[in-house]
């Protein structure tokens, strides 16, 4: 595997690997990860199959786009408060 990011079929084989009985060290070792980022992986993604996984990484982009549009249309709200309140 490479060395920065993991796709999630990726992910899902190494976690399996891990509930078959592979030692954790061997796992990282052979796959060229830190045991730190097993561990975390175990903690988000247990339990969860590869489409769950991509489910929620959608969700995830759809929450941050959802976040920006409102803060665009906050700070846009703000500006016009402020330019309509002042009196001449």
């Amino acid at each position: 595997m490479k060395n920065g990011r993991y796709s999630d079929a990726q992910i899902m084989a190494v976690l399996k690997q891990a509930e078959g009985g592979v030692p954790v060290s061997e796992l990282c070792r052979e796959h060229g990860m830190s045991s730190a980022s097993f561990y975390k992986w175990r903690a988000k993604f247990g339990g969860m199959d590869a489409s769950l996984i991509s489910e929620m990484k959608d969700m995830a982009e759809e929450n941050r786009r959802l976040k920006r549009m409102y803060a665009e249309i906050s700070m846009q709200n703000d500006l016009l408060k402020e330019a309509l309140g002042k009196k001449r």
